[in-house]
């Protein structure tokens, strides 16, 4: 009889171990003094990213699955817009020429799909011209420069948004 508990007791462990939370892609936190972000890492694997796998002029979470969160410890300026201390979704409408970087105070989002539904609930919109970069990003990055400016880069697209 023990035997068998243990047994069952192995095999419920293992099953829980193959479950996944619904996430496709590895998620990373970066951080500085100003911001954190979280958020999932897709890669390129071979595809062209903006333009056709993310729509030029559709809502993007900036990232896979979950969507995007940044979080400010203090008042910042977000791309020159002022933005009270908090924790916000974090999303862009990329262009060729222009993009919008987007927070939005709505939490728990999956993905951009009810995003028309929340943009009510904007704090910010802030406009950027995006950099064609010489090297391909193979996996999607966020990071911060030494000026404290947010970086986001994937394929061969970098967009750089200030926080001061």
């Amino acid at each position: 009889m023990k035997k068998v508990l243990l047994l069952l007791t192995v095999f419920a462990f293992f099953s829980c171990q193959g479950q996944s939370s619904g996430r496709k892609s590895p998620h990373d936190t970066v951080q500085s003094a100003k911001a954190t972000v979280t958020y999932g890492r897709p890669y390129k694997k071979g595809r062209v990213v903006f333009g056709e796998l993310e729509k030029y002029g559709k809502v993007w979470r900036v990232g896979a699955d979950e969507a995007t969160t940044i979080s400010f410890p203090k008042d910042v300026n977000f791309g020159g817009t002022p933005v009270k201390a908090g924790t916000y979704t974090l999303f862009a409408i990329p262009g060729e020429t222009e993009w919008s970087v987007i927070l939005n105070s709505q939490l728990g989002q999956w993905g951009a799909y009810g995003y028309e539904k929340i943009k009510d609930k904007n704090v910010a919109l802030i406009k950027t011209v995006p950099q064609q970069t010489d090297t391909v990003v193979e996996q999607l990055t966020i990071r911060f420069i030494e000026s404290g400016a947010l970086v986001i880069e994937w394929d061969k697209t970098r967009v750089v948004v200030s926080l001061e």
